[in-house]
């Protein structure tokens, strides 16, 4: 586990601070998905913003000036872009555990449970923010499992869980279930955050755009009979229940918002047909 503070702020202190916490798979997964937490804290008085990043992106895809670099290698570059953004976005701290996927997907490995059960400790945070776990990348949803299984044993339930849309959107949410959160006007900042990870953008994925451009989609297809009032929005889920009810299946609650959106589609067919 690797702890960076950008402004230099004693690591015990700046960890302490923390308001709101991010946990992802990979290198850049925050900015793609936490974006509401790091424009809450930046430059506030009040907030600060922890990133905890669970992979070390060795298996990640390359090309280009990138084709040619060994797993570790790529490891390096990923975990400098890391960094960078931290320091774009003015993060109180970030946090790598540095492990490979594999270890992440195996339940039975109790590395990124126990190190996210210490940080917790360490930040006590507000709100949480995480991959959602109908997330269609294995190692996403595997992330989120070991954070909730880490919040659990600990008893340590935050104002608000956020599971997150990264591979897989949530617009299919219905609109009473879902949390909106508004992200547009820092367009700099932004863009900074997400052209930083040049590793992923030139090595063959187009994500700068591709996160904007939903961001975008979801502030004006999200109300069919009003004009836009947002720039940008990003979709969560409260998952806050599932700390609050430790008993409670993840599988199951996750059903629930499938079986809400099946209802909707249904009782939407039936009054029209």
């Amino acid at each position: 586990m690797e702890i960076y503070i950008p402004d230099g702020t004693p690591e015990d202190e700046a960890l302490a601070r923390t308001t709101h916490l991010a946990v992802s798979a990979h290198e850049d997964d925050i900015e793609f998905m936490a974006y509401d937490g790091i424009l809450r804290c930046y430059d506030s008085a009040g907030n600060s913003f922890t990133a905890v990043v669970e992979g070390n992106g060795g298996g990640s895809p390359r090309s280009g000036k990138y084709a040619a670099l060994s797993d570790e290698e790529m490891i390096c570059a990923r975990k400098s872009e890391q960094m960078r953004a931290a320091d774009i976005g003015k993060y109180g701290a970030l946090i790598m555990l540095g492990l490979p996927s594999a270890r992440i997907k195996d339940a039975r490995d109790r590395e990124a449970t126990e190190n996210l059960k210490r940080i917790i400790e360490r930040t006590r945070p507000r709100v949480i923010y995480t991959h959602n776990p109908a997330d269609k990348h294995d190692t996403h949803v595997a992330a989120a499992l070991r954070l909730i299984c880490a919040l659990r044993e600990l008893g340590y339930v935050p104002e608000h869980l956020y599971g997150c849309e990264v591979w897989r959107g949530l617009d299919w949410v219905t609109d009473s279930e879902k949390v909106s959160f508004s992200v547009g006007g820092r367009a700099e900042l932004e863009g900074a955050l997400l052209r930083v990870f040049d590793s992923q953008i030139a090595g063959g994925k187009k994500y700068d755009s591709a996160v904007i451009g939903r961001r975008r989609a979801n502030a004006t297809f999200g109300e069919s009979h009003g004009v836009d009032t947002d720039d940008e929005i990003s979709f969560a889920i409260d998952m806050t229940e599932l700390i609050r009810d430790p008993e409670m299946s993840v599988s199951d609650y996750i059903d629930g918002y499938i079986e809400s959106f099946r209802r909707d589609v249904k009782s939407r067919l039936e009054r029209l047909l």
